[in-house]
Parts: C-alpha cells; sequence; structure tokens
C-alpha cells in the first residue's frame, strides 16, 4: 500500500495514498460542517471536500467551530 505524509495542524501525519479530505476529516474523527479547513494557504469550500485528494507534502490546518455561551 502506497502512502503519503501530510502536515496536519503543524504535525506530520501519514496516509494512504489517494485519500480525500473527507476521509481525513473521517479519520480524525471531525465532523465536516463543523470545520474550516485551509490546504497548502487556500481556504477550502466544503462543498469541495469529497473531491479533493490529497497529496503527499500538503499542508493542512483544520480548524474545529466549539458553541458555547
Amino acid at each position: 500500500m502506497a502512502t503519503m505524509t501530510l502536515t496536519v495542524n503543524g504535525e506530520p501525519r501519514e496516509l494512504k495514498a489517494g485519500t480525500d479530505l473527507a476521509q481525513l476529516l473521517q479519520q480524525m474523527q471531525l465532523n465536516a460542517d463543523c470545520v474550516a479547513v485551509e490546504c497548502n494557504h487556500l481556504i477550502l469550500e466544503r462543498e469541495t471536500f469529497a473531491t479533493t485528494t490529497l497529496n503527499d507534502g500538503d499542508s493542512l490546518e483544520v480548524v474545529q467551530f466549539v458553541g458555547g455561551g
């Protein structure tokens, strides 16, 4: 199985080659409706998560929204 290494929130993360952003968020146990994602300095639209294939060397920042009162 081929793998790739990304940087997610400043930490290296190894994934199966061909993983898309929606799959990564699922692996991280994050709800795609409650996060914002920047990939290589570009903010991604939520509608593109399932069609955004990640590549070796990509740098991601994932921010989770937290409600409070």
